[in-house]
């Protein structure tokens, strides 16, 4: 039987850490490297699903993507912060009964903003992407005005739990504690997204209303509901990987979304601008290039993700899995 599923790019990642082998001089040295760069990229992932879902589903260019990541993060400080008996053990099970319900309060607070911000900003220009832009790089500033009247402008630190910190020995390789909770937390989030899209009656109807909204409001299904539902999960996966980079990088600043939000438009350009699966290669790929490039060739870190992007492009004009409809 022919499988119609294309393959290929699955094999970027894998080809990009065996070209690196080489290069970085030991194994050990590569396999940190490696498991930091998917590390990495399984953030970025789960801070670009959010826009992948919202762009993907509901053609919303959301450039105020950034304000419910830093949201996230500030909550999940606030949280942790009451949480020091939890946090500050050494047992790893203690350190989660702390961090997950973190992420639980973030997820929620992002979610219930992203409602009023699909309402009241995002509503009024749907299908017009300029304005999109436009509108919603607003929404984005006022956000961070907010989050400095409540936290303060100034930098504050989210250390990581006592427990998470350190990393452990294989063979010669050092595997940080916290990079493995951080690719187990994206392959729950991928594998729940995948399962939602494609094996559920939601994802069903989610995906024929992008096909043909008509067609499927004349069965009697509110789309407009479903599609507020979507932005409001998008908002949410957000808050998450807030959370998430923000322990990765231990320290705050409102401006901290709008600092990554290059690097995940460049995640959904590489992954086909919309699609999840794509937006896992993507994310990936960058968080490997950024960590073997940091290694070899500091000075040109900054530039690789763009390289990266330009190269794949070349290959792909469209990305990696193009939105059919796209």
């Amino acid at each position: 039987m022919k499988l119609d599923f294309d393959w290929k790019p699955l094999l970027l990642a894998p080809v990009l850490a065996l070209a690196a082998l080489p290069l970085t001089g030991s194994f050990s040295t590569w396999l940190t490297l490696t498991v930091a760069g998917l590390a990495m990229g399984m953030i970025v992932f789960i801070i670009a699903s959010g826009l992948t879902l919202v762009f993907g589903l509901m053609d919303v260019l959301n450039f105020g993507h950034g304000v419910f990541i830093a949201l996230g993060a500030f909550v999940a400080s606030t949280v942790l912060g009451g949480m020091g008996d939890w946090t500050g053990s050494q047992e790893i099970w203690r350190n989660l009964v702390a961090v997950f319900p973190a992420m639980l309060v973030a997820m929620a607070v992002a979610g219930a903003i992203g409602l009023a911000f699909e309402r009241f900003i995002v509503r009024p220009v749907y299908g017009q992407h300029l304005k999109q832009i436009l509108i919603t790089m607003g929404g984005m500033i006022i956000g961070e005005e907010l989050i400095k009247v409540i936290w303060g402008p100034g930098q504050i630190p989210l250390p990581l739990p006592d427990g998470l910190r350190g990393s452990l020995l294989i063979g010669d390789a050092a595997i940080s504690k916290y990079r493995l909770l951080a690719v187990a937390v994206g392959l729950v989030v991928f594998g729940v997204l995948a399962w939602t899209l494609a094996r559920t009656k939601i994802g069903l109807l989610i995906r024929a209303g992008v096909q043909d909204r008509e067609m499927v409001e004349s069965l009697g299904y509110r789309i407009r509901r479903l599609f507020i539902g979507v932005f409001v999960v998008g908002s949410a996966l957000a808050g998450l990987g807030g959370v998430m980079w923000g322990l990765f990088q231990q320290n705050l600043i409102p401006q901290m979304g709008a600092q990554v939000n290059v690097l995940i438009f460049i995640v959904i350009i590489i992954g086909g601008l919309g699609s999840t699966t794509g937006a896992l290669i993507g994310a990936l790929l960058v968080g490997l290039m950024t960590n073997y490039t940091g290694f070899l060739l500091p000075v040109a870190t900054q530039f690789a993700s763009i390289v990266l992007m330009v190269a794949v492009l070349l290959w792909r004009p469209q990305g990696v899995y193009p939105v059919a409809n796209r």
